[in-house]
């Protein structure tokens, strides 16, 4: 797995982190909290009709006895009459006298009374509760209308125990078909808002991502769906700004190649002109009326020339050309190198070129006579910067060296100057940001180091500190054909 994969997997939530998860358990919450709300009045309205049925079994068992001979019965029937209405006392009202009817030997005192005549539902919900929470001891009376109408009311007292008995068989019922309810309601609404929100989201998501670790690539724009609701919007407002987005970086990635050429060709532009400044202020020095008059302008306009390259320093990114190689005698490159550097170069310095005049390279000329300038100028100016702060030291010395081993030309170029600080050491070939003088730019050592890259070698840091640096640097020579016949060529005198 990559580590890309890896961190979209870290961040995708799970089943119970995610969107899908919260959905459901809100689903589950709100179907209980439904079920709860209609458990509520049903519990109620269950002990009403299950009392009621009570005193309609008791106005029977009345009815029997009033019709008996003498409203004589026995002990014995009487008690059965009792068991089978479920309760222990009966009286009628009729009139303004009331009747004992019935009433059972263990009969004992009414802890509470209810009034079936005027019940709502907010009380007989807490009758209900009271009932459940009251235990199984209490004897409650109940007034009620009789159904059959054998007189004004009915009275009878029972007790509770049966009542809620069967209030929690019918609780237990509720509670099992509201869970099967919501699990089933949830179920389906988790389904449906999984298929058209959840994921629709998680593509969203997951797009975001991919194209957060690569916004230039256009194969990761999302390809917004049909849909044309708010996710379909999104969809299509997400690709929009995707697709701005990518121009604007492949706009800027080519401002930047375009600015990082012009930065690195007015640095060594720069080099050449201050080169030439110098020589034009040698040329004013000339008794020669024509060259008085044109010397100052050209003074002049070279100021302005190196003006405009410091300025385009501040910008820029991109590529060197691939070089274009040939080969020739070392030594004399570098003398040029030193010739161009040495007429700005303070007295106190000295550049020695320890090449052999025998060597040759294969390498791109122009491009190489860059890379030694970048690295000997570069040595010049830590030299000087040193004598400005230690007027009276030692003279400065740069050595350049070369020397074959096999196909690759190694060369270095040292000093002896004050060494290179320890916080540019990491950046050193980074462009912008190797700079340790004043008013630098950086590029120098950036621009050797692409040049040296683009002919297959290297460049590198060989030793620094307070006696001298030494830059060191690879150039592989191209890799010869391998046929099998012979190619023709004519050899020079400066083929090594």
């Amino acid at each position: 797995m990559t580590d890309a994969a890896k961190t979209s997997s870290a961040r995708t939530p799970g089943l119970f982190q995610g969107l899908s998860g919260k959905l459901l358990r809100l689903t589950l919450l709100f179907v209980m909290l439904g079920e709860i709300m209609i458990f509520l009045p049903s519990i109620a309205n269950f002990r009403l009709n299950w009392l009621k049925n009570r005193v309609a079994q008791a106005e029977i068992a009345a009815l029997a006895v009033e019709a008996a001979p003498d409203k004589m019965l026995s002990d014995d029937l009487k008690t059965e009459l009792l068991a089978g209405a479920g309760v222990l006392v009966v009286s009628l009202k009729k009139g303004d006298s009331r009747q004992l009817i019935l009433r059972s030997d263990s009969y004992d005192m009414i802890d509470e009374s209810f009034d079936l005549r005027e019940s709502s539902i907010i009380p007989a919900i807490f009758d209900a509760f009271s009932a459940l929470i009251a235990g199984s001891g209490r004897v409650i009376g109940v007034t009620d209308t009789p159904p059959n109408s054998s007189g004004e009311t009915i009275d009878v007292a029972l007790e509770e125990a049966p009542l809620r008995a069967a209030m929690l068989r019918y609780a237990l019922n509720i509670f099992l078909l509201s869970l099967f309810l919501s699990a089933l309601v949830a179920g389906l609404v988790f389904l449906a808002l999984n298929q058209v929100l959840v994921k629709p989201m998680r593509r969203l998501s997951a797009n975001m991502e991919e194209f957060a670790g690569a916004p230039e690539n256009p194969g990761r724009i999302i390809a917004p769906s049909q849909r044309s609701d708010e996710i379909g919007i999104a969809e299509r407002e997400l690709r929009h700004m995707q697709i701005e987005l990518a121009t604007a970086l492949n706009q800027k990635n080519h401002l930047a190649a375009l600015g990082l050429a012009v930065s690195k060709i007015s640095h060594d532009l720069r080099n050449m002109l201050s080169s030439a400044h110098l020589i034009s202020d040698r040329l004013s020095m000339v008794n020669d009326p024509t060259v008085q008059k044109f010397a100052p302008k050209l003074i002049v306009s070279l100021d302005r020339a190196i003006s405009l390259c410091v300025q385009t320093l501040k910008y820029g990114r991109a590529e060197e050309p691939q070089p274009r190689r040939d080969k020739f005698i070392l030594a004399l490159l570098v003398d040029e190198v030193i010739e161009s550097i040495a007429v700005e170069a303070s007295s106190r310095i000295v550049l020695y070129n320890n090449v052999p005049q025998t060597l040759s390279a294969d390498a791109d000329r122009d491009q190489l006579f860059r890379v030694l300038t970048n690295l000997v100028r570069n040595a010049v100016e830590a030299l000087e910067q040193r004598d400005k702060e230690t007027p009276a030291g030692q003279e400065g010395m740069v050595t350049i060296k070369a020397w074959r081993e096999g196909s690759v030309v190694t060369a270095s170029v040292s000093d002896n100057g004050p060494g290179i600080p320890e916080h540019v050491r990491g950046r050193l070939f980074e462009a912008f940001q190797s700079t340790a003088k004043p008013g630098g730019t950086g590029l120098g050592l950036a621009i050797a180091f692409d040049l040296v890259r683009a002919h297959g070698g290297e460049l590198w840091l060989s030793t620094t500190g307070t006696e001298g640096s030494t830059f060191m640097m690879t150039l592989p020579d191209r890799v010869s054909e391998l046929r099998s016949g012979k190619r023709g060529e004519r050899r020079s005198a400066l083929d090594g």
